[in-house]
């Protein structure tokens, strides 16, 4: 006669906290548009700011980057999701969408 023993698991399963495949690919994509180390620079100066929002022309001097170059970036972030940006006469102002980066820590957590 045999006896079976109980199956012992060491770990739980692996399937709690898993990504769908379309959050996956769109993770993904806003990463690898921060992999970029001066839009990582422009987020971090837009997040300290009171509103945590700044005119593209503002950026152009702390990061030492001509105003075309800052406005791509921005560019790249807004259609990415992080940003919105509202025009304001002749200036465009771009502003941190914090549901956006609260989903990016909690994909981390």
């Amino acid at each position: 006669m045999k006896i079976s023993k109980p199956k012992v698991t060491c770990c739980s399963p692996l399937l709690a906290g898993r990504l769908t495949p379309d959050e996956a690919i769109n993770l993904a994509a806003i990463f690898r548009v921060l992999g970029e180390p001066t839009r990582l620079q422009m987020l971090s100066l837009i997040a300290v700011q009171p509103n945590q929002e700044v005119c593209a022309c503002e950026l152009v001097e702390p990061l030492g980057l001509s105003q075309p170059t800052v406005s791509h970036h921005l560019k790249v972030m807004n259609e990415a999701g992080l940003l919105e940006r509202e025009r304001r006469g002749t200036w465009i102002y771009y502003r941190i969408l914090p549901e956006k980066l609260a989903m990016l820590r909690e994909s981390l957590s």
